[in-house]
């Protein structure tokens, strides 16, 4: 009794399967049969045709029942439920696999989006859908065109290869493969791709794009081109409704018409405010007379539009080229007139002269960009070394000019002072020159050395055997040797010394800020 009630549920079963597998032909002009098209029923004129809560119109359709196949041709229409309709001019439907092979001229249409190609196939049971010859998706946000794509109508996930191109009224995304969720406008980039806007270009190989909110994040070789600026790192963040990025790992910003570099290792970028910002390791690099000028601080911020660009350097800035070397608290360079400012306890070493004072002026040329002048305002002191001591210069400002990158002239002015070691043309040291006045000391240097001094009025002192300078007169109030804190090559500006670390717990205690120093 029990195997013949199994045997009674497994007919019973196997009976309902194979109805819910039966095409239905709901109604057609006309039904008939045909010797040459064996197991075939076929159905003329305003033919409907249902499976399994699916309907199927068209002019003319072969349906197989014994194969579960139908053949439908002419003005064919696809129905499942209530949201999504095709249409083509040819049909294939497996009612076995549940798979409709769709061509010629093939739309189909959901609550989100209409999909246009030559041929599809539309999988009822996975609720899927692919072409392979080329395609084109319209949503109320893009359009989206590429040679394969697959979509999945549950998630509402496009899946495009080869030449994908995505399009709205403000960007054009090109990519090889990217995945594209209808309900969201957003779009995950897989491989080399690029999105261009009137904005700027995008450049990744990996990323996430939302065309809706236009927020992006971009998280391999990722580059943002702008007219005067090129921004790349390891991660990309961009907003375009604020037309902010920010960039982390190996940032490299180029100012490609002032010809600079800045790297570090995170980055913000405002553009309407023409504003980079720069920390981590941060590294301004500019290309003066084929030789690059490297400049370091703890930050960095570069403002100001192309033609008016203000570099900006905080907290232990250093900076080296090949022939000049500095170091101070906060560095400012204005680009449009040369002036570049060391503030806080500056110190410059250029042709074997290590020059201090309150605050350093370096003027360059701005359209040869060779330096042009200096100026050491307050306390201003200049040292050379020599191999039996220390020339020294002194007085409350000092102002230079170049040649050629060289420092060819000195003017000190105001309670000057010197001490100069005197040789002769052999290099003998024949004496040591201890003076100081109340006026100005002029002072002209040949092959880094000084050649003439001058002063404007009789000064006080005199010139000492080698032997007979008294200990007392060898060095001038307030004189500093900082050889050590000097960056010898540009590794070395991001090498700290003693120094930068008392600085720093200085200006934790008394609360000093950088910008209290931009205002000088």
């Amino acid at each position: 009794m029990k195997k013949l009630l199994y045997v009674v549920i497994i007919f019973v079963s196997i009976s309902g399967f194979s109805q819910t597998k039966k095409i239905k032909i709901l109604s057609a002009d006309n039904t008939f049969v045909k010797p040459e098209y064996p197991g075939a029923t076929i159905s003329v004129g305003n033919v409907f045709i249902e499976h399994e809560g699916a309907t199927l119109r068209c002019d003319k359709a072969y349906i197989y029942q014994e194969k579960k196949l139908v053949k439908a041709m002419g003005n064919v229409v696809i129905n499942q439920g209530d949201t999504i309709v095709q249409t083509s001019k040819y049909a294939d439907y497996d009612a076995n696999s549940k798979i409709a092979t769709s061509w010629g001229n093939v739309v189909l249409k959901d609550d989100m989006m209409t999909l246009q190609t030559d041929t599809l196939k539309f999988n009822r049971e996975t609720q899927q859908l692919y072409y392979k010859s080329g395609g084109t998706i319209t949503d109320a946000t893009n359009v989206l065109k590429s040679r394969i794509g697959d979509y999945y109508l549950r998630t509402k996930k496009f899946q495009a290869f080869t030449n994908v191109v995505v399009t709205n009224i403000d960007s054009k995304v090109v990519s090889n493969h990217l995945d594209y969720y209808t309900n969201t406008g957003i779009a995950d980039l897989h491989g080399p791709s690029t999105i261009t806007s009137k904005q700027n270009s995008i450049y990744t190989e990996k990323g996430h794009h939302n065309s809706k909110t236009n927020i992006s994040h971009f998280l391999k070789n990722s580059k943002i081109f702008y007219n005067d600026r090129t921004i790349e790192g390891d991660s990309l963040y961009y907003n375009k409704n604020i037309e902010f990025a920010s960039a982390t790992g190996n940032i490299i910003v180029v100012d490609t018409i002032n010809k600079s570099i800045i790297k570090g290792g995170y980055a913000e970028y405002f553009k309407l405010k023409d504003s980079v910002f720069i920390t981590k390791k941060a590294v301004a690099i500019s290309l003066i007379e084929k030789d690059s000028v490297f400049i370091h601080g703890d930050k960095l911020m570069v403002t100001g539009k192309v033609e008016d660009r203000i570099v900006r350097a905080f907290n232990r800035v250093k900076f080296f080229k090949s022939d000049l070397q500095g170091k101070c608290d906060s560095l400012i360079t204005f680009e449009k007139t040369g002036l570049t400012k060391l503030l806080v306890n500056p110190v410059m070493w250029t042709q074997g002269n290590q020059i201090t004072g309150d605050t350093i002026h370096l003027i360059s040329n701005p359209k040869t960009e060779q330096l042009d002048s200096l100026k050491i305002l307050n306390n201003a002191f200049m040292v050379q070394k020599d191999s039996a001591g220390y020339s020294q210069l002194k007085g409350k400002n000092m102002y230079g000019r170049f040649e050629k990158n060289a420092l060819k002239s000195l003017d000190v002015v105001g309670n000057s002072e010197v001490v100069f070691y005197v040789r002769n043309d052999l290099q003998e040291l024949v004496g040591i020159t201890r003076m100081k006045s109340s006026k100005n000391i002029f002072i002209t240097l040949a092959n880094n050395e000084i050649e003439i001094i001058d002063f404007i009025e009789k000064p006080d002192g005199k010139t000492y055997p080698p032997s007979k300078l008294p200990e007392n007169e060898k060095l001038l109030k307030g004189f500093i040797w900082r050889e050590n804190e000097r960056p010898l090559n540009k590794d070395g500006i991001f090498i700290y010394d003693d120094l930068d670390a008392k600085k720093i717990e200085t200006k934790v205690k008394t609360g000093t800020t950088a910008k209290e120093v931009t205002k000088n």
